[in-house]
C-alpha cells in the first residue's frame, strides 16, 4: 500500500498565501437563533459557489499549473477544478456520473472544460477519471483524498479563527472528508470540529464505526455534494486524533433548515450546506458559540 503523505497545519498557511490573489474571503455572520449564538461562515459566496475552489486551486498551483488534470465529481469539486483550470491556463476534464445535477455539469462545461458523463454513482466516475489520466498521463485530482486539496480547504478555518474568534466549535458537512480534516487540521487548540452528514450518506461515521474507511450507501438529497461512499484515506488519518463530533441528520431537517436559512435570513444554500445548521437545531451542535459552514449553493433554488 502506498505510504500516506498528510498536510500539517503549515501546509494549511502556505496553501492561504498561495491561493489569496484567486479566492475570496468569505465573511461570517453572526446571529441569534431561538434565543443562542451561532455564527454563519458564507463559503457559499466563494467563487464557484462553494469552498471547492479553494483545495482545487492550492493543488494545482503547489503541483505547478501546467498539462491537463482529469477528476471526478458529483458536481462541486469539478466546478472548482474547472475553474481553476481555467484561471491557470490548464485543460481540465471533468468526470460526472449521469445522476449529477444538470446545474452543476452546465457550471462545469461553462469554464472550458470537458465534462464526460460515467457510471451512475461518483465511485464509478471516479474510476473512469483514474483511467483516462493513466492513459494520456494527465494528473489526476482527487476530490477530498489529497494533501494539498485537503490543505486548501482548511484555510477556511485560517479565516474563521480570526473573523470570530469567539466560536469555540467549527461544523461542517462531509461528504469524503476533504473539508472537514482541513478544518480540523487548521483550527486553534481546543475547538470541536463537527462533521455532519445525512443519516443515509454517511461515510465518517461509517470509517470511525471500522476503524478504517469503508464503502457506505449513498442515499440523500445532499448526495450531489455530501455522496461520497468511502471517506478518503488521508482524512480518516488526520481525524482519527481530533477533537471530533459527528451528527447524523434526516433529509428533512436539512431542507427545513435550508428553508429557515432562506426565510430568516435570505441565505440561499443548497441542501449539502444547510445540514450544519440541521444539526445545530437538533441540538446536536456542542459549544456555547458554534460556527456553522455553509459551504455552498449550486443548486436550483427550490425552497419550500
Amino acid at each position: 500500500m502506498i505510504e500516506l503523505v498528510l498536510p500539517v497545519a503549515g501546509d494549511v498557511a502556505t496553501a492561504a498565501g498561495r491561493i489569496a490573489p484567486h479566492v475570496r474571503r468569505t465573511p461570517v455572520f453572526p446571529t441569534v437563533v431561538d434565543g443562542r449564538p451561532v455564527t454563519f461562515k458564507l463559503e457559499h459566496l466563494q467563487l464557484t459557489g462553494s469552498f471547492k475552489v479553494r483545495g482545487a486551486l492550492n493543488a494545482l498551483l503547489a503541483g505547478g499549473a501546467t498539462g491537463a488534470v482529469v477528476t471526478a465529481s458529483g458536481g462541486n469539486h469539478g466546478i472548482g477544478v474547472a475553474a481553476a483550470a481555467a484561471r491557470l491556463g490548464v485543460r481540465a476534464t471533468i468526470y460526472v456520473p449521469e445522476t449529477a445535477p444538470p446545474d452543476k455539469t452546465a457550471r462545469i462545461a461553462a469554464t472550458g472544460a470537458e465534462v464526460v458523463h460515467h457510471g451512475s454513482r461518483y465511485a464509478e466516475a471516479a474510476e473512469a477519471a483514474r483511467a483516462h489520466a493513466s492513459r494520456d498521463g494527465s494528473r489526476y485530482l482527487p476530490a477530498y483524498d489529497d494533501p494539498d486539496v485537503v490543505a486548501g480547504q482548511g484555510t477556511i478555518a485560517l479565516e474563521i479563527a480570526t473573523q470570530a474568534p469567539e466560536c469555540d466549535t467549527i461544523a461542517v458537512a462531509v461528504g469524503g472528508g476533504g473539508l472537514v480534516s482541513g478544518v480540523a487540521l487548521a483550527s486553534p487548540p481546543g475547538t470541536t470540529i463537527v462533521g455532519v452528514e445525512p443519516e443515509h450518506c454517511a461515510c465518517l461515521h461509517a470509517a470511525i464505526a471500522a476503524g478504517e474507511p469503508v464503502d457506505s450507501p449513498v442515499d440523500s438529497i445532499a448526495a450531489s455534494a455530501l455522496g461520497a461512499t468511502r471517506l478518503g484515506r488521508i482524512p480518516f488519518a488526520i481525524l482519527r486524533d481530533a477533537n471530533l463530533h459527528l451528527a447524523l441528520v434526516e433529509d428533512k431537517r436539512i431542507l427545513a433548515a435550508r428553508d429557515r436559512l432562506w426565510d430568516e435570513f435570505r441565505l440561499a444554500v443548497e441542501p449539502a450546506a444547510a445540514a450544519p445548521f440541521a444539526a445545530w437545531l437538533a441540538g446536536d451542535v456542542p459549544g456555547d458559540h458554534p460556527c456553522l459552514v455553509l459551504c455552498g449553493a449550486n443548486a436550483p433554488w427550490t425552497p419550500a
